[in-house]
């Protein structure tokens, strides 16, 4: 499955990078994030709960930032497994660009699915990760605008 996305956010790309590098405002933003907690600079393990369709699973997992161009762009590299439903694993390469007083994020996503997951068809599986994507932003933004970033 391929994403792109492209959101305008009304803050200064050093404040969106930052707050893309926090993980109290991941934490917050990502749909069913039980916990978040970095391992390293560019390391995070995460437990997130999801329903996918008939299935809910409780996925663990570890994320890695490479290729870091610091404010402007990175790559997300990740593999949750979930137990008896499978495992999910991806990428996303994320670029930030100024633009009239705000920020572009501009998105370019790959992932699988593996384990009873797969079984439940490509139509499913893409619409839950658009959803699940478009509430992340959605999240992401109204934290930044409602809360401004937090200190740490």
């Amino acid at each position: 499955m391929d994403m792109t996305g492209e959101y305008h956010i009304a803050s200064s790309r050093d404040i969106v990078w930052a707050a893309l590098n926090n993980e109290e405002v991941l934490r917050a933003c990502i749909p069913g994030c039980e916990s978040l907690e970095k391992t390293t600079d560019t390391a995070l393990m995460a437990v997130i709960v999801q329903k996918i369709g008939p299935v809910k699973a409780k996925f663990k997992g570890a994320v890695e930032l490479v290729n870091i161009v610091e404010p402007q762009s990175y790559t997300l590299r990740g593999e949750g497994l979930g137990g008896v439903a499978g495992f999910a694993k991806g990428s996303a390469d994320v670029t930030l660009t100024a633009q009239d007083g705000e920020t572009v994020l501009a998105f370019v996503a790959r992932a699988t699915v593996g384990g009873k997951l797969a079984r439940l068809g490509n139509r499913l599986i893409d619409s839950t990760a658009k959803k699940l994507t478009n509430k992340f932003f959605d999240n992401f933004h109204d934290y930044l605008t409602n809360q401004g970033l937090p200190d740490g």
